[in-house]
């Protein structure tokens, strides 16, 4: 395996979350008397940061309102119904063996990523936990992707992303990273390919498989 190191998205990607997501959008909406999204209306808004989850599907207008709302009853129950998806701890372990430094950079804020992998024992496994707010930028912004690759020591050229949605995909495609992406997220296989893609599969239990690492 060339890779020296392995960039993990989190929701969708490494573990499933949505639950808790979709239970804190509905919250937060039925506090000022919107319609409560269904779980594949969330599900189509998330993975460029909670600020643009809620844009769309509440409009920007009801930003403001609506985004304390939504952190009050994540921080207070976002843990309660989360799972790690099937191959996560697996392909973290493999990579680690292999000498592979593995982090998480997600548009989840940070401390709340930090807090899931701490519950779902994935930190021991990652040399690093990036999201919104431990830097100044989102992805597909590339200096993020450059400042977790500098963290970790390794360079663009010996690095792969793997993610679950289009955002996963251009942020690979802006910083010159190879891609694998997953559907067990936001995003099918066709989605993935059309916004460049090459190499797509349906797990992690695959993606580990597609590394060489059994």
């Amino acid at each position: 395996m060339r890779h020296t190191a392995v960039l993990f998205d989190l929701d969708g990607t490494l573990i499933d979350h949505f639950k808790a997501i979709h239970r804190c959008h509905a919250y937060a909406m039925k506090q000022l008397g919107l319609p409560e999204p269904t779980m594949a209306q969330v599900r189509a808004a998330v993975g460029g940061g909670l600020d643009l989850a809620i844009t769309r599907l509440a409009g920007a207008e009801n930003l403001p309102a609506l985004l304390p709302h939504f952190l009050k009853h994540w921080d207070a129950t976002h843990l309660d119904d989360v799972t790690s998806l099937p191959g996560a701890p697996e392909i973290l372990q493999k990579l680690n063996h292999a000498g592979v430094a593995c982090a998480v950079i997600t548009n989840k804020r940070g401390y709340s990523a930090r807090e899931v992998c701490d519950h779902l024992k994935l930190t021991p496994l990652l040399k690093g936990v990036y999201g919104v707010g431990d830097t100044s930028w989102l992805k597909p912004d590339p200096q993020f992707t450059r400042h977790v690759l500098v963290q970790l020591g390794a360079n663009p050229a010996d690095a792969l992303l793997v993610g679950d949605s289009v955002f996963d995909v251009q942020t690979a495609l802006n910083a010159q990273l190879d891609f694998i992406g997953v559907t067990t997220g936001t995003h099918s296989a066709e989605e993935l390919k059309k916004a460049g893609a090459i190499h797509v599969a349906p797990d992690l239990i695959s993606v580990t498989r597609m590394l060489g690492l059994g």
